[in-house]
């Protein structure tokens, strides 16, 4: 067992330096895969969408919202969940927009993607449950997610966990190439961006997620029914069409929203985020930039912290469910 305080020291695979804080609740070890159901799973309309979501812990606990990406879904966080559950927290575990048991509540809804809406599900999420404030942690789109209700609308997030560290897109700087590496890495944004991509994605979606997470997390040793639990997803009527508008729309190649300008342009500035943070990184993410973050560190501005996983891939909090939960637990100690 061990402290979040204690885990840079203590655990080999964790490197990072942690800034001021109170010392956190100690929380068991967990071995990676011990749950299979990510709990208790409900449904609540919420601003353009009925949302699917998993809950655990006290309803009266603080609330926390684990945030996933793609190609993932809650499962994510099947381990995560019930280690900070039995710490006291109201644990949230939302299907995005075109995954699981989400749906629009409209025929006729744009099947948008642009980044500030999928915040915005977020925030008409935890009006529908009465949730005034919330930790905030994610991985991949979940980073994004929930780094733009960080930035624009601190008054709802009271600490983040944000895996890769700071993921607010901006569409002009997406222009410019980067690194033939760091490209290679991209390379199914760029299939997305044609129609025999788009096509791709429908008719082979489960082929395409599992080669993912083998690209991107080499060292996960997932098993089939590990990952047809979160492939099953996948078939939400509305996946393909989100999935590649939020691709196109990052690289300029898709529209968005115009009632959703201003916030985009906002978001383009760069804004600093002011709330207490610990960032992730997985040392064998692709994704995952050079210098343990420090190629982000002055977008953040409040009490802070950054840590490396060394031997983790992309899908962190599901491969290091231990080290993720302990990062929430000791933010929310900042």
């Amino acid at each position: 067992m061990l402290t979040a305080g204690a885990v840079a020291a203590s655990l080999p695979m964790l490197s990072g330096a942690t800034l001021d804080r109170k010392e956190p609740a100690v929380l068991p070890g967990i071995k990676p895969g011990t749950n299979t159901s990510p709990g208790s799973l409900k449904q609540i309309n919420a601003g353009v969408l009925n949302i699917g979501y998993a809950e655990a812990g006290p309803v009266e606990g603080p609330a926390v919202i684990l945030l996933h990406g793609w190609p993932y879904d809650i499962h994510s966080y099947v381990d995560v969940a019930p280690l900070l559950a039995a710490e006291g927290y109201r644990v949230i575990v939302p299907y995005l927009r075109g995954h699981g048991t989400t749906r629009f509540l409209s025929s006729h809804t744009f099947r948008n993607a642009q980044q500030s809406v999928i915040a915005l599900d977020i925030i008409a999420l935890m009006d529908a449950l009465k949730i005034e404030k919330a930790i905030l942690a994610g991985f991949d789109w979940g980073s994004r997610t929930a780094d733009i209700i960080a930035a624009l609308w601190p008054e709802r997030c009271k600490a983040l966990v944000s895996v890769t560290g700071y993921l607010i897109t901006n569409r002009e700087k997406n222009k410019l190439p980067l690194p033939p590496k760091a490209e290679s890495a991209w390379w199914y944004q760029y299939y997305f961006a044609t129609e025999r991509g788009r096509l791709g994605l429908e008719e082979n979606r489960h082929d395409f997620a599992r080669l993912i997470w083998k690209n991107v997390s080499p060292t996960w040793d997932f098993d089939d029914a590990t990952f047809d639990r979160t492939a099953a997803a996948f078939d939400n009527p509305d996946y393909v069409s989100i999935v590649i508008h939020n691709y196109r729309w990052r690289l300029s190649l898709a529209k968005g929203d115009p009632r959703y300008d201003r916030l985009e342009k906002r978001l383009a500035e760069g804004p600093v985020i002011a709330v207490p943070t610990i960032t992730l990184d997985g040392e064998l993410d692709p994704f995952t930039p050079a210098g343990d973050g420090a190629s982000y560190r002055n977008k953040f501005s409040g009490k802070y912290a950054h840590r490396t996983l060394k031997g983790i891939g992309h899908n962190l909090p599901q491969e290091a469910p231990e080290a993720f939960a302990e990062a929430v637990v000791e933010v929310d100690g900042f």
